[in-house]
């Protein structure tokens, strides 16, 4: 049983992938191909964004959001403490300064309440300026950006929404990657939409900041390459990788739901079990993950044990706040008390994830647990 099986997803769609991977090599254009520009218009429609920008990886479309928007020294910058380093990393590299806030404990998402708290400790207690959220579309699921957006606008903050694991979830009828002023998302192999090495993409409908983000991912380029108006980065979605997507995107659908379908399975054999992921209503996951949460530290590593006895993948996503993280000591970090991230931290388990999980694997996974649980 795979964790999240690309080599039988490979194999369903063999003969399209081959033949898109084949048709770049006979083009010898694996550089900024016309498969590149293919795709950004295909995704910028599937997201309902007027602009993509496709580039090298997801923390690259993070850094450069931040970027586009030349936030800096001085700025502060609101991240949710229960996320992937990426997410907050990216802020002190363009010389801000990360706050950590906490998450909802039923979406693990990031809580606008304490969100508020923490902008008005950075006002009161300090001289730096809010500048912008990093709202994560933890899991699969969109944050509560009606909530996020409350703050936001009462604050002047500008959001960027972090769907690396988001992609394809949805809130009514608007997709993960549209609710950001600037929203990225990530296409590493494992994540809902995965190329078959690294890849990203950035979303907008401001042209000024489309326009700036398109510099800036190719060293930040003006007329042409060769000519550089701006401090950039090297972060461009190779051709290939970019074919792989395009022939992906056409079954993405299917897939997401089937991964509802699994979540469904999931949701009926565990909910009087252990605690199964919240969809807040109107809600769709992309089901980057599926995660679990046990009562205490100690049942999950009995959990853990059982199922690395019966052969079954999982993961721990994640085990240490980001407020802990050593990276980040001496920052301003400590804005919030963020005790559902460390209650969370000490209790999530995510279980084998994909579109095609067979019956009888999800029944193994479900008695595991079970049986584990007690």
């Amino acid at each position: 049983m795979e964790f999240r099986d690309l080599k039988r997803q490979y194999q369903i769609h063999k003969k399209e992938i081959d033949h898109a991977v084949q048709a770049v090599m006979e083009g010898a254009h694996f550089i900024s191909g016309p498969q590149v520009g293919q795709l950004e218009k295909e995704l910028a429609a599937y997201v309902g964004a007027g602009h993509c920008i496709a580039c090298a990886n997801g923390t690259d479309a993070l850094q450069l959001a931040l970027m586009a928007w030349e936030i800096g020294a001085g700025d502060v910058v609101f991240v949710p403490d229960f996320t992937f380093f990426s997410s907050g990393e990216v802020v002190p590299l363009v010389g801000a300064v990360p706050v950590f806030v906490d998450i909802d404990k039923d979406t693990f998402n990031i809580s606008a309440d304490s969100l508020q708290n923490a902008v008005e400790y950075v006002l009161r207690h300090t001289d730096l300026k809010p500048r912008a959220v990093v709202a994560v579309d933890l899991f699969g699921q969109p944050a509560d950006y009606e909530a996020v957006r409350r703050v936001a606008d009462a604050y002047g903050l500008l959001v960027l929404e972090d769907a690396a694991q988001g992609f394809g979830g949805m809130t009514g009828e608007r997709k993960a990657c549209s609710f950001g002023d600037i929203s990225i998302t990530s296409f590493f192999p494992a994540k809902p939409l995965g190329c078959y090495g690294d890849g990203g993409a950035v979303f907008t409908d401001n042209e000024e900041w489309a326009k700036r983000l398109t510099s800036l991912h190719v060293h930040g380029k003006g007329s042409d390459k060769y000519d550089n108006v701006r401090i950039g980065l090297n972060s461009r979605l190779d051709t290939l990788q970019a074919a792989v997507l395009i022939e992906k995107l056409k079954f993405f659908e299917e897939e997401i739901v089937a991964c509802g379908r699994v979540a469904a399975a999931y949701d009926e054999r565990l909910r009087d079990v252990v605690k199964t992921p919240v969809i807040l209503p109107g809600n769709r996951s992309g089901w980057a993950q599926y995660t679990i949460c046990l009562k205490d530290a100690r049942e999950r590593e009995e959990v853990m044990a059982q199922m690395k006895a019966d052969g079954i993948p999982n993961a721990v996503y994640y085990r240490k706040p980001m407020h802990r993280q050593t990276a980040f000591a001496g920052m301003l970090c400590g804005a919030e008390r963020c005790e559902n991230t460390e209650y969370i931290c000490d209790r999530c388990l995510s279980l084998p994830m994909h579109p095609y999980l067979e019956a009888k694997e999800i029944d193994a996974v479900c008695s595991c647990v079970k049986k584990a649980v007690g």
